[in-house]
């Protein structure tokens, strides 16, 4: 079995959330969420499921909110 460079994107996207769930600083967690969101979005499209390209984009959206949140409050 072969697997496609969207597959292995997609398996990334979802390491890069599940490292961000386990870091302890909010703003490297958000950085993780934003880069893993943005390959299930990849994955999401190639499979043309609209549902998780929805979500996905709710998802990354909401992590970049947070980032920005996080970012002003250090200035």
């Amino acid at each position: 079995m072969v697997l496609d460079i969207f597959t292995i994107i997609g398996a990334l996207g979802i390491t890069l959330i599940s490292i961000g769930i386990i870091r302890r600083k909010r703003k490297n967690q958000d950085i993780f969420y934003v880069l893993g969101g943005l390959f299930l979005l990849s994955y999401s499209i190639y499979i043309k499921e609209i549902i998780f390209i929805i979500l996905q984009t709710i998802f990354i959206i909401t992590a970049i909110y947070d980032l920005i949140k996080k970012i002003k409050c250090n200035i």
